[in-house]
């Protein structure tokens, strides 16, 4: 929703500042129309109705994962397309993936989202719209800015949104921004006093490698980006977790996982292996005993190391593979 306007519409119509916090309450709790918030006027309800849409995205397709997954395509009132991504765990998480951009202009190598045609920025209204369509199927408690595009290039948006996601239930303390490397980005991050964590997708311990793989390394070398990150974490004392996804025959060696832990502190990282999902790239994914062998080999040399669980791989909900391809062009 856009909440600027519902603000001005409400001042226009001479109606208290209250009704502006009951009104956004409600979408908060997952109100599905205006028809359900009960403690708003009749006449109110019915001038907000056709005054204001209630979201800033249309909805244009919905697929669900065998694994509970759910992936929702939107298109922008200019129709750019939008995907995001609902996670479900048994430990009680249900974790948001959100967009910050439609489509993505550092075209990484390995990501569906990057061969998209890049659209814009979102708006903070776009961005928390996305969050209150999953909210209206179900509480939420976690989310990673880690859809289509680069949130650092769209931070103060991003940001606004994060300001209004404890309203639905999700905490600054488990929201994530993930970034590809945009040092000025994770300055800015640093100079928050929101806790949010920092990601970084890094995915090869030496430049060489990294910029075959990522083109954004030839701006922002991997000195750089994580000469910022510590400085994010001389500012805010929270720890970068190091994205590294295993293409086989590419980053997945012995010696690759020896030099990724020899460029990090332990005590300001840790690492979570991602395995491949298909995305039309010239890649393959590393095998499981690879995989498991790069983790004991980080271990080995001092840094902590997850395997990421891989979440709706079927329907093209996994990392890397957004690309609303029922829209792109």
């Amino acid at each position: 929703m856009d909440l600027e306007l519902l603000r001005a519409t409400l001042d226009q119509a001479g109606e208290p500042s209250y009704r502006f916090d009951q009104a956004w309450a409600w979408q908060a709790r997952g109100a599905a129309g205006w028809e359900e918030m009960s403690d708003l006027p009749a006449p109110l309800r019915a001038k907000l109705s056709e005054s204001i849409p209630f979201s800033t995205l249309k909805v244009e397709n919905e697929a669900v994962s065998s694994d509970g997954t759910i992936k929702v395509l939107f298109t922008t009132i200019d129709g750019r397309p939008v995907e995001a991504v609902l996670m479900s765990y048994r430990d009680g998480r249900r974790s948001l993936c959100l967009s910050s951009q439609s489509g993505c202009p550092l075209s990484c190598s390995f990501c569906a989202t990057g061969a998209m045609k890049f659209g814009r920025n979102l708006t903070s209204a776009e961005i928390i719209d996305q969050a209150l369509y999953f909210r209206r199927l179900g509480d939420v408690n976690h989310c990673v800015f880690m859809g289509m595009g680069e949130p650092m290039m769209n931070l103060d948006n991003v940001l606004a949104a994060c300001d209004l996601l404890p309203d639905l239930g999700i905490t600054s303390r488990r929201t994530a921004i993930s970034t590809v490397g945009w040092a000025p980005g994770i300055d800015a991050l640093a100079q928050q006093s929101r806790p949010i964590r920092l990601a970084l997708s890094l995915h090869a311990p030496n430049d060489a490698l990294r910029s075959e793989i990522m083109a954004v390394n030839e701006r922002y070398p991997i000195a750089e980006i994580l000469a910022a990150c510590d400085r994010h974490y001389e500012a805010r004392r929270r720890m970068t977790f190091i994205e590294y996804v295993m293409l086989a025959g590419v980053n997945d060696r012995y010696e690759q996982a020896v030099e990724l832990a020899a460029l990090l502190d332990p005590r300001r990282y840790k690492i979570n292996l991602i395995p491949y999902n298909p995305t039309g790239s010239p890649y393959e994914g590393s095998s499981r005993a690879a995989i498991d062998a790069f983790q004991s080999t980080l271990e080995a040399n001092g840094i902590g190391a997850t395997v990421r669980l891989t979440r709706g791989q079927d329907i093209a909900a996994a990392c890397g593979q957004l690309a609303a391809n029922a829209l792109a062009d």
